[in-house]
């Protein structure tokens, strides 16, 4: 039976990446030797690390004068390094779920936090939108894609001040002008690579300007002078990365990657709304195209196990709603072919049948 993988992270990746990166961990670049086990200084992966980088910069169209690395930490770890090397007096934050809520904490130990907007009064199932960013705030922080609640920001946003942004779960899913951000970063267990790797995309300018002094493996001015080779870089998750980089391309790029999350998304949030058993959780104007949330009508309340357990046995993996929101949550990264978005609305239009 051919399982489709919805789980919101660590999630779906293309065959071919998963295939060779697991070629690349017995005999990589046919040296007899595991791609864990050589040094990250070899020129063999130096060549890894320079194409990731330089991938990144052609299908995002990175500007001159931003640098990308690959850290370790995860985005949590971003949450701290952000304030540490950009709050100097104050920072704006929009607060649009469990992911900004914690980021928000961290900033909060680095100086003073404004929240510019929150939809926690309606747990969180929109992105607000047309509120003030105060010009002395050092930067504004936004969180794009929001895994828990299905709702999405999918534009850039216009800021008199630098804009940095968690993309963890929706980078490549869209054109993005870079230009409209000092910093831009994500875990990469979504839609870019494996667990155990973060990327960064930041404006270098914007480096060096704290007061406080930074701990050398936390400051971002570390990472870019050494090209992400200051320590020992996770190397099987950045050459996973790179193979997925290769894979976009070659399916035509992120504008591609969008016509794709645009297509799988309307037909599921179509059957969503058809169907007399379930009902979307996120405010249609904020609706994620990665992270597509519905519960079952109160009506319908007691089936709620009893389809998702019908749903594994069609082979429709990791739908389980998070525990903040309950019932269902597919999430379709690029590399969720449309057959299996079609394979799950099959199952939920066979389940209504059946009740």
């Amino acid at each position: 039976m051919k399982k489709y993988n919805f789980g919101a992270g660590p999630s779906i990746l293309p065959a071919c990446v998963m295939e060779a990166t697991a070629a690349a961990c017995v005999d990589f670049n046919g040296m007899g030797l595991s791609l864990m086990e050589i040094s990250h200084r070899t020129k063999e992966f130096q060549a890894v690390m320079d194409e990731a980088q330089a991938l990144f910069k052609e299908l995002l169209e990175i500007p001159e004068g931003y640098s990308v690395v690959f850290l370790g930490g995860g985005a949590s770890l971003e949450f701290a390094m952000v304030p540490m090397n950009f709050l100097e007096k104050k920072a704006a934050y929009l607060n649009t779920g469990v992911w900004a809520k914690k980021a928000i904490k961290e900033a909060k130990a680095f100086g003073e936090v404004e929240i510019v907007a929150s939809s926690e009064a309606d747990n969180f199932t929109y992105v607000p939108k047309d509120f003030a960013i105060p010009a002395d705030a050092d930067y504004l922080h936004i969180t794009t894609n929001n895994t828990i609640y299905g709702t999405e920001l999918r534009y850039d946003i216009d800021s008199p001040v630098p804009v940095i942004a968690d993309m963890s779960s929706d980078i490549f899913s869209r054109p993005i002008d870079v230009s409209k951000y000092g910093m831009i970063y994500g875990g990469a267990q979504k839609n870019l690579s494996m667990s155990g790797v973060t990327f960064v995309i930041v404006k270098d300018e914007l480096l060096g300007k704290v007061s406080r002094h930074i701990p050398t493996m936390l400051d971002y001015k570390t990472h870019v002078s050494k090209g992400s080779m200051f320590n020992t870089p996770p190397v099987v998750p950045i050459y996973c990365a790179m193979q997925t980089l290769r894979w976009i391309k070659q399916e035509g790029g992120v504008a591609e990657m969008a016509r794709r999350a645009e297509e799988r998304a309307a037909l599921l949030y179509a059957e969503i709304d058809r169907n007399k058993l379930f009902r979307g959780t996120a405010r249609e104007d904020s609706r994620s195209l990665m992270n597509i949330c519905f519960v079952m009508n109160d009506e319908y309340k007691e089936l709620e196990q009893e389809f998702l357990q019908y749903a594994q046995q069609q082979g429709i993996v990791g739908i389980k709603g998070h525990r903040d929101v309950g019932g269902f949550r597919a999430s379709c990264y690029n590399a969720m072919p449309l057959e299996g978005v079609k394979a799950l609305i099959k199952v939920m239009q066979d389940f209504e049948a059946a009740h």
